[in-house]
């Protein structure tokens, strides 16, 4: 079973207007509502014409009077499989979907985990997806890791993922966490501005790396606990395991990370130390929650905006916390 079947290509032909001066690339993704990098495929596999001749400059710029002719390929059908997966949906209609995703739920198949994701229960539950991008991927516009909850936004149209995925690069998807950090930071609010890239001393990891990608997040403290603080996180960008790897770099890693901070509330001592092991068993499991989504609906223009509440365990934790040895609040 596949997520669609075979449909034709479609041939779309377009006269450039007088007041035109795009490049091909911008032109054609602006029209034809796909993704830069999609269009850019098709220029490069010889199915963009630009007066009768095919054309491989994708920054090529129109003129008045110029005629593009492009060739659309269907997409292939993807293998993924609908599965029944009880999911949580906070928002549905013809052009995209709201999740609220539960902890331990891999968000698509892969390498070793084909079966049991994320889109294999929208796939079951909504019937279709978008087809841009990877054929594993249908509707992605972005993740979160596996042992993250919380808020995130699939497309079911491929328009709607065009312009989600641009409105994504221009920063104006507005996602907000709740992390629980261990120790406590040096600033009720502060700013993270540091590079992200593969750990070039352990690959399957993330770290800060000079050479990496920009990557920016700001985080205010909410609380302080006895041996840990709870923080809101503002994504500015959305590198791999951003907010987890920011953190570390301080020196104050996500509660619960297996793989930023494992074990790290053994380096605490005395009554800190005994609070941290409690702390960390009534979490059980990665202390991060996408807690607030906020965009613009690509078709109708409407602003939506979600807020999703600390699920269990994590809410339990933090209720203990707040008993155990006294809390106080943030800055804000």
């Amino acid at each position: 079973m596949t997520n669609r079947s075979r449909k034709p290509a479609e041939v779309h032909l377009f006269r450039v207007d007088e007041d035109s001066d795009d490049r091909l690339d911008a032109y054609l993704a602006d029209r034809l509502r796909l993704s830069r990098n999609r269009v850019v495929e098709l220029v490069g596999a010889g199915l963009v014409q630009v007066n009768g001749s095919p054309t491989k400059r994708k920054s090529q710029h129109l003129r008045a009077g110029d005629e593009v002719e492009v060739t659309v390929p269907a997409a292939p059908p993807t293998a993924v499989v609908p599965e029944s997966i009880a999911i949580e949906i906070a928002y549905e209609d013809e052009h995209l979907a709201v999740v609220d995703k539960q902890a331990g739920l891999v968000v698509h198949p892969a390498v070793g985990n084909r079966n049991g994701t994320l889109v294999n229960a929208l796939l079951h539950r909504l019937g279709g997806l978008s087809s841009i991008g990877e054929p594993d991927r249908p509707g992605i516009v972005h993740r979160l890791d596996k042992d993250t909850s919380g808020l995130m936004v699939v497309a079911r149209t491929d328009e709607a993922h065009a312009r989600l995925t641009r409105a994504l690069a221009r920063r104006e998807i507005r996602r907000g966490y709740l992390a629980a950090a261990w120790g406590h930071v040096a600033e009720d609010e502060f700013t993270v501005d540091e590079p992200i890239a593969r750990d070039p001393k352990q690959r399957q990891r993330m770290a800060v790396v000079e050479t990496g990608r920009p990557s920016l997040t700001r985080f205010r403290r909410l609380e302080s606990w006895r041996a840990a603080d709870l923080l809101a996180v503002r994504l500015h960008t959305g590198r791999t395991h951003q907010i987890r790897v920011h953190l570390r770099s301080l020196g104050h890693p996500v509660v619960g990370d297996p793989i930023y901070g494992p074990r790290w509330q053994k380096g605490l001592l005395g009554a800190g130390g005994r609070w941290a092991d409690e702390f960390d068993r009534r979490v059980g499991r990665l202390f991060l929650h996408a807690a607030r989504l906020a965009f613009v609906h690509p078709v109708t223009g409407e602003e939506l905006s979600f807020t999703s509440p600390l699920p269990e365990p994590l809410l339990g934790a933090v209720e203990w916390a707040r008993n155990a040895g006294g809390t106080s609040g943030g800055g804000g």
